[in-house]
């Protein structure tokens, strides 16, 4: 953000250079991957969502936000890392099939269009069928170009509605698969007794443009109470796991207690 307020100030061969040097260290950045668990109201494990984690080799133990460090990766970059990631869910392929589980994978929009034209991913996601894409940010395509393009992508989902340009729009412009609202507002809402009613209202609304609407950021008894008590589907958050190795997959029970 600092960079962009200066930028006008400096000569175009300093800011240019700039660019360049950031971009760089975003590259050099390394990753490694976990999930986290999403249960359904009524306790049944429903899927797992891949979770990225972005640090740079001179301060492994910072983290930084993987979608700054998307953002700064060309198009190419970015479906290597799809395809790295499909690949490392591939070898769990029988946990989701014998457990009839999904398994979400972030996306950006104009990632997903690149898909189009990448033969070897989209092969990979034909033999896939539990792997679910999840928007990022909300991307304005007909949902019948999608298909048609890519018959093989399945069911696409919506992150963090409520949040940047995930909001109403989104319901009526592209059809998706499960909605999940962010904890930003979901947290809003619970603040009041109006919000908290609000809350199932706007949970009942959703519902009849998706199949489901998966709360995240769930943290507490409480919080988790509430979604069971409500219109939603299913729920993600600290509550039930935090992001853990692949490892642990195998021991993830299939039934809350």
């Amino acid at each position: 953000m600092m960079l962009k307020k200066i930028s006008h100030r400096l000569p175009s061969s300093i800011v240019v250079q700039k660019h360049q040097e950031e971009r760089l260290r975003w590259k050099q950045c390394q990753r490694s991957y976990t999930f986290q668990p999403i249960y359904q109201v009524s306790g049944r494990l429903m899927a797992i969502e891949l979770l990225t984690a972005v640090f740079h080799p001179s301060a492994p133990g910072q983290r930084l936000s993987p979608e700054d460090y998307f953002a700064a990766l060309d198009i190419s970059q970015r479906l290597h890392i799809v395809r790295e990631q499909l690949e490392l869910l591939s070898h769990w392929e029988s946990k989701f099939v014998d457990g009839g589980l999904v398994a979400s994978v972030n996306i950006d929009g104009p990632t997903l269009l690149a898909l189009q034209h990448h033969s070897q991913i989209r092969s990979l996601i034909s033999r896939l069928p539990w792997i679910r894409f999840e928007l990022v940010e909300h991307h304005v395509l007909p949902q019948e170009e999608i298909v048609a393009q890519m018959p093989e992508l399945g069911p696409l989902w919506l992150d963090d509605f409520g949040a940047g340009m995930a909001n109403f729009s989104a319901l009526t412009e592209l059809k998706y698969d499960y909605i999940k609202l962010s904890r930003e507002l979901f947290v809003l809402l619970r603040k009041t007794e109006e919000g908290r009613n609000l809350f199932s209202m706007l949970l009942a609304l959703i519902n009849r443009y998706c199949r489901g609407v998966i709360v995240e950021g769930v943290e507490t008894i409480e919080e988790w109470e509430q979604v069971r008590s409500s219109p939603a589907f299913a729920a993600q958050g600290y509550y039930f796991s935090r992001p853990v190795p692949f490892e642990q997959l195998t021991d993830l029970p299939l039934q809350l207690a």
